[in-house]
């Protein structure tokens, strides 16, 4: 998810809204050396994750990172890497949560009560949705404490010495989830009361305003399943396919901005005589970008040799003195069983779906970090679970997912962006020959998933798989979510089609 630098707010007459980042756990509970909120997902600290979206978030004003204390100075590593600005802070947690929730408090003592409002938040819940976010800065208009919970799908029992001693009625129950939103004064006082209690021990801040503070309502903002707290070493696996999953709509440009961003840009496009290339390629240049086309059949530009890339990219970067954006549409569908597929057959898919996406990536970063470019790759829904005469292409394509999410990770320091367009199925030169006519309004245009590339082209996503879809608007796409059907088997036979690569 794109993070926004410098907390462009509307102004307005609303409380000072602060969300306080939870991030004091050390993780040895599970058995971590590390942090739960300094793992890695979707090439991504949780915390990263967790601060983009309140970064993004309209309603916040300030984000404070409560951290463990011996990770402080990677904390704030992150925000810088981030490019959050000065009302980003970073500060050092305690042993408990009530006690970082106070030294949270005690670092908003500058502020009024009448005036502020404060969000607390797990730091290992990266999942976050704007809606829950919006909805607890909403219900402080008019409840001084805010909840978020989703209702149990489980019964729940109550249990003495190992025996079942009641069973609440689930419709009453609910799960709870954070954020946790207040006045600043109402959880002052509670916390205030709360100290002067020998016996005090709470596990989240709600209950601290509802047994000391009891006349005082809490609303309920309803959660989502998502917004799951990465706690077992399970949990991190769950999360990773989520934000796979995730929907979360991608900047779109008018073409009044196409042209102020791709105006004297030079761009490279492999695979862009026809289809999905030509398209991206075509809308590139139209808007005042220079643009170089390489195919196997108009330039001899064989995406598999890494040689043939490293030649198109230095001539392309000799010609202009610089490489913006490089796009990889090149590919071939071969539909069939792998048993009945011979080794030449193999290799050459392999090489194209595979390899060229590699060498493009390892000949365009040099160039790339000189502007701080973006690298386009392409990927296929069936990446997400391998189908039926389609091995060696799914195959290839959950490789090249694999390969953005890494680079990603890999490049962030060079600031070089790399994402992977997911088209659903397109009406393209390659897909005709694979399967023959189909109706037209069962399938994206080229044209579509052109100018959502260059919606993402002119994007700070990174390391992000971006669905494109038929229902969207033309130039829209979301991060990937549940693929289409698998469209109806081919020929039993195999049948080699070449992509845009000619």
């Amino acid at each position: 998810m794109a993070v926004r630098t410098g907390f462009q707010r509307a102004h307005r007459s609303a409380p000072r809204t602060v969300a306080v980042i939870l991030a004091g756990g050390s993780g040895q509970r599970i058995g971590l050396s590390t942090p739960k909120q300094l793992l890695k997902i979707a090439g991504k600290t949780i915390l990263e994750h967790t601060l983009a979206v309140f970064a993004q978030a309209p309603g916040i004003d300030e984000i404070l990172v409560m951290m463990n204390p011996g990770f402080v100075a990677d904390a704030e590593a992150i925000v810088a890497k981030a490019g959050l600005d000065p009302t980003t802070r970073v500060l050092p947690g305690s042993t408990s949560r009530n006690a970082t929730t106070q030294l949270a408090l005690d670092a908003l003592d500058h502020y009024a009560s009448d005036s502020t409002n404060v969000l607390f938040h797990d730091a290992v819940r990266p999942l976050l949705s704007q809606r829950i976010i919006a909805d607890c800065v909403t219900a402080l208009q008019d409840y001084a404490a805010v909840d978020v919970a989703i209702p149990s799908s489980d019964t729940i029992i109550q249990v003495d010495d190992g025996v079942i001693t009641d069973v609440p009625q689930r419709s009453r129950l609910r799960r709870g989830q954070t954020p946790q939103a207040f006045r600043l004064g109402t959880i002052r006082d509670a916390y205030a009361r709360a100290w002067r209690d020998p016996a005090f021990e709470a596990t989240d801040d709600c209950t601290v305003v509802l047994r000391y503070l009891p006349e005082t309502p809490i609303y309920v903002v309803e959660g989502e399943e998502q917004n799951m707290k990465v706690t077992q070493p399970v949990d991190i696996f769950i999360a990773d396919k989520l934000f796979q999953l995730a929907s979360a709509a991608t900047p779109t440009f008018t073409g009044t901005d196409y042209t102020e961003h791709m105006s004297g840009a030079t761009v490279v496009v492999f695979g862009g005589s026809y289809g999905i290339g030509a398209g991206v390629a075509d809308l590139a240049e139209e808007h005042g970008a220079r643009v170089f086309r390489y195919s196997r059949g108009a330039t001899r530009t064989n995406v598999a040799n890494f040689d043939d890339v490293a030649a198109a990219l230095a001539q392309a970067h000799a010609a202009t003195g610089r490489i913006d954006h490089v796009v990889n549409t090149a590919g071939i569908l071969r539909v069939g069983r792998l048993d009945q597929t011979d080794a030449a057959a193999i290799d050459e898919a392999l090489r194209v779906n595979y390899l060229a996406p590699v060498h493009i990536a390892r000949a365009a970063f040099p160039y790339l970090a000189q502007t701080q470019g973006h690298l386009l790759l392409y990927t296929s829904s069936s990446y997400t679970r391998g189908r039926a005469d389609y091995s060696l292409y799914s195959s290839a394509k959950a490789a090249t997912v694999n390969l953005t999410q890494a680079l990603a990770d890999e490049w962030s320091d060079s600031k070089v962006r790399i994402n992977c367009i997911n088209p659903e199925r397109a009406r393209t030169p390659m897909r005709a020959q694979a399967f023959g006519e189909e109706p037209a309004n069962s399938l994206l245009s080229a044209e579509k998933v052109a100018a959502a590339s260059i919606d993402v082209l002119l994007s700070d996503l990174t390391g992000q798989v971006v669905d494109v879809r038929k229902e969207d608007l033309p130039s829209s796409a979301e991060v990937v979510v549940p693929p289409s059907p698998a469209p109806a088997t081919a020929a039993a036979s195999a049948t080699a089609v070449t992509a845009a690569a000619k």
